[in-house]
């Protein structure tokens, strides 16, 4: 007796359908899973038949056959138990046939039939409203996330017997509903807020700048200075997520199993903050069956890198071209695929090893050649990828004691907002880019021209301070972002002032 059903797997953060036939015949009892399984997929057959069993079915004593296709492509996790199950029970007609063409099942069979959480459950639902088909049946806690896709049927079950009165029409389950307005009416509703920091107005602008425009940044100044509070409060300023920006970034926390499940979308900027000792597998991504790292995770979010020179040399060094493309490309022997990386890098350091280089308060114990070495840690190509380096000196006592409320993350939101509007106007006709940090040097030439006083303004700058040529691109697209903040159709001498003031390494202060 031959058996079909469908089930799905994650390939990257998408979905692909895997039909799992199941073929039973009266000969010695065995039961073999062929199509390139993983060892957690092998280990199914010993769930699949306690499961069974322990739910009070007839489990088939017959040589069982299980094909998972298309059989050149790994499967990986215990998402396919379900499946299996199923299709053991309709070879041996204990369910019927009816819903099974139409419908996904996924979940991970406890021995007592209990169903478990899995992942990726957006991208499979995803994938199942493409495909035309009608249901997607898996475990109650990974439903939530799958029921934000429309025009499907998500079903969340609590064991196997449940699944089972339900395919036969012995019981009447209701299909899950979210409600995305509902969902996105708690947006921006954050507890840390730009009013809770004294003083630091000249960084409070750089951020402001760098929300407004995509841009990475990198804040220098001594312990205690700030900077970490800053870098929190980053995401309380940035534009709310649009509903393609949070399934997508729903979608790589999901295929990776870290979405909670009482969440259905992730509604708010990720905020990333990995530790220094972090590995360049963990922050890029890779693996054996290749997972999402942190910088995926930080999609359409931030990254902040705290004591940017205490990770390792190599670890900051992959992150160079994901900042250049927004993706991460992970090839192996047998499979390349992508992870979307499209974050903004905000970045802090002290100025030297004992952090008071700049801090006029104390001394600096530091001698030019510990300065110089400790720099070196951040190569140039790295730090040509961060459009603002602005430096956070160490707060005042009357600025700390002061009880003038400063300016809050609603108003300064409202602003990048205006500013970001302005900009994917502009860019609306050119695929792929939706801020100024975006564009390329084609696009530069074309939206970030200069009159003549404003040229030779950044000649100087140039010829002075030795900036490169991605440099000079940088400071071109902030001024645009400056010039965008206040709303100005063309770039003044007074933005570009500005913009090469945000490029503190490149000065001689720090090469003593």
């Amino acid at each position: 007796m031959l058996s079909k059903v469908y089930s799905s797997s994650t390939y990257g953060i998408d979905a692909f359908i895997v039909e799992v036939e199941t073929h039973c015949e009266k000969q010695i009892p065995s039961f073999t899973i062929v199509g390139l399984p993983d060892s957690a997929v092998k280990e199914s057959r010993e769930r699949v038949t306690a499961a069974i069993k322990n739910c009070g079915f007839d489990f088939p004593l017959k040589k069982i056959t299980v094909n998972l296709a298309p059989a050149d492509i790994k499967k990986e996790g215990s998402a396919f138990d379900l499946p299996i199950a199923i299709g053991l029970l309709a070879s041996g007609e204990t369910i019927s046939d009816e819903f099974l063409s139409d419908t996904i099942f996924l979940g991970e069979l406890s021995l007592d039939g209990t169903l478990r959480r899995i992942k990726g459950g957006l991208p499979v639902a995803v994938e199942a409203k493409k495909r035309g088909l009608k249901r997607v049946i898996l475990p109650l806690d990974s439903s939530k996330e799958a029921s934000i896709v429309d025009g499907i049927e998500v079903y969340g079950m609590e064991n196997l017997t449940q699944v089972v009165q339900f395919l036969s029409g012995d019981s009447e389950i209701k299909p899950i509903k979210t409600n995305r307005n509902e969902i996105f009416s708690a947006v921006n509703k954050y507890h840390l807020d730009f009013s809770d920091v004294k003083g630091q107005e000249n960084v409070k602008r750089a951020l402001e700048i760098a929300a407004a425009g995509g841009h990475n940044i990198l804040m220098i100044g001594p312990p205690g200075s700030g900077k970490t509070m800053l870098a929190k409060r980053f995401p309380t300023i940035l534009p709310p997520l649009t509903f393609d920006e949070a399934l997508e970034t729903t979608k790589i926390h999901s295929v990776a199993g870290i979405l909670s499940k009482d969440k259905a979308l992730i509604t708010e900027r990720p905020f990333r903050s990995p530790h220094h000792t972090v590995s360049d597998a963990a922050l890029i991504g890779g693996g054996s069956f290749p997972r999402p790292g942190e910088v995926s995770f930080a999609h359409h979010g931030v990254l902040f890198l705290d004591e940017l020179p205490e990770f390792k040399k190599n670890v900051l060094e992959v992150m160079r071209q994901p900042m250049e493309d927004f993706k991460v490309t992970i090839s192996r022997s047998k499979m390349s695929l992508e992870f979307p990386a499209n974050f903004m890098l905000a970045a802090a350091m002290n100025p030297c090893p004992c952090g008071y280089f700049t801090d006029p308060n104390k001394e600096c114990t530091c001698n030019v050649g510990q300065i110089q070495k400790y720099m070196a840690k951040i190569s140039g190509p790295l730090l040509d990828r961060i459009d603002i380096h602005i430096e956070v000196p160490a707060v005042k006592y009357k600025e700390l004691s002061s009880e003038v409320k400063s300016e809050n993350s609603d108003s300064i939101r409202k602003r990048v907002i205006t500013a970001r509007e302005t900009q994917q106007s502009r860019y609306s006709e050119i695929d792929h880019i939706y801020n100024n940090a975006d564009i390329g040097t084609k696009e530069v030439r074309v939206f970030c021209r200069l009159d003549s006083a404003g040229a030779e303004l950044l000649k100087m700058a140039m010829t002075k301070l030795g900036l490169s040529a991605r440099a000079y691109d940088r400071i071109l697209k902030v001024s645009r972002t400056i010039a965008d903040l206040e709303l100005s159709e063309s770039i003044q001498p007074q933005h570009i002032s500005e913009a090469i003031q945000y490029r503190s390494l490149d000065r001689e202060l720090w090469n003593h």
